[in-house]
């Protein structure tokens, strides 16, 4: 994918995902949203869903992807969002770091509370997206998650 570090480990499953990540995801709470980080394409700012979405908080950086209808990746402090992303020529825009998100914005700086893994499980048996994950972050004026957005990470306010 061309971003520098990140090696996805993509996990199916709310017990795969609860047993491999649950422990760091709950350390996270107390500690403050201080940056993110969204990948953009340069010419019109449109945000690229197929890319990881990074949260650093107090220096621990949180890395979410969705990829294909269930699977996510979660990763820890291994994205380098300073660096140049690579290997997308074949497309006709240029994918770019970006700590712009209005959605995003107002939590910077604010305590996490509680973070938590929310599965869909709909009415209907024939539901795609049934059993897909979304990461929750819960804040004192607000939550946010990262859920699956037509096969790829998206925002939720």
């Amino acid at each position: 994918m061309g971003i520098s570090g990140f090696q996805p480990a993509f996990l199916v499953g709310l017990e795969a995902v609860r047993q491999a990540h649950g422990p760091a995801l709950a350390a996270l709470a107390g500690r403050r949203l201080t940056g993110f980080a969204l990948v953009r394409f340069a010419e019109d700012g449109d945000w690229f869903a197929d890319c990881p979405v990074v949260l650093d908080f107090d220096g621990i950086q949180a890395e979410i992807c969705h990829w294909k209808f269930d699977e996510l990746s979660i990763g820890w402090n291994t994205i380098d969002t300073t660096a140049a992303i690579s290997g997308w020529e074949y497309i006709e825009q240029t994918p770019a770091w970006s700590s712009t998100d209005e959605r995003l914005e107002p939590f910077v700086g604010q305590e996490l509370h509680e973070v938590a893994l929310l599965e869909w499980r709909p009415s209907s048996r024939h539901d795609l997206v049934d059993g897909t994950l979304a990461v929750e972050f819960v804040f004192d004026t607000g939550r946010f998650g990262v859920i699956l957005l037509h096969r790829h990470s998206g925002r939720s306010p």
